[in-house]
């Protein structure tokens, strides 16, 4: 069981972008790595895009499972894991997160924000605290 990205996104007009993300693709090869990560970068866009505010789903790409949450308040995180990651932890993971962020940086950022000009340091902590080590 694997989480291999989270993600904090904005979904303003017209269309949703990146605050800022974490990502482990250590199990992948080394020359994967890069392209690994932008297709993590462009499905969870594109997912929290394609869902509305104030719903939370999951989805199924290729041999991952995508889960995102988008606040009513147009603020978005996206689980990306493997399937054997249970859902319901997921959910409560990307609820602290969106809640936590919401509290530390300004709405004003969100609009403007990019990973390179976000100050939010804990999401790196928060997927690896939330790796499942195998027994």
């Amino acid at each position: 069981m694997r989480l291999y990205s989270l993600s904090v996104l904005y979904k303003g007009d017209p269309k949703v972008h990146l605050l800022k993300a974490a990502y482990d693709v250590s199990t992948f090869n080394f020359f994967q790595r890069s392209s690994v990560q932008e297709f993590m970068t462009f499905t969870s866009q594109l997912i929290a895009e394609r869902s509305p505010l104030g719903s939370r789903a999951s989805v199924k790409e290729q041999e991952y499972l995508c889960h995102v949450y988008v606040r009513s308040d147009g603020l978005a995180g996206v689980v990306i894991a493997d399937n054997e990651y249970p859902q319901r932890v997921c959910f409560t993971l990307l609820d602290k997160v969106l809640d936590e962020f919401s509290r530390q940086v300004s709405k004003m950022d969100w609009l403007s924000g990019s990973p390179a000009t976000i100050s939010y340091s804990a999401l790196d902590g928060y997927l690896s605290k939330y790796q499942v080590q195998p027994p």
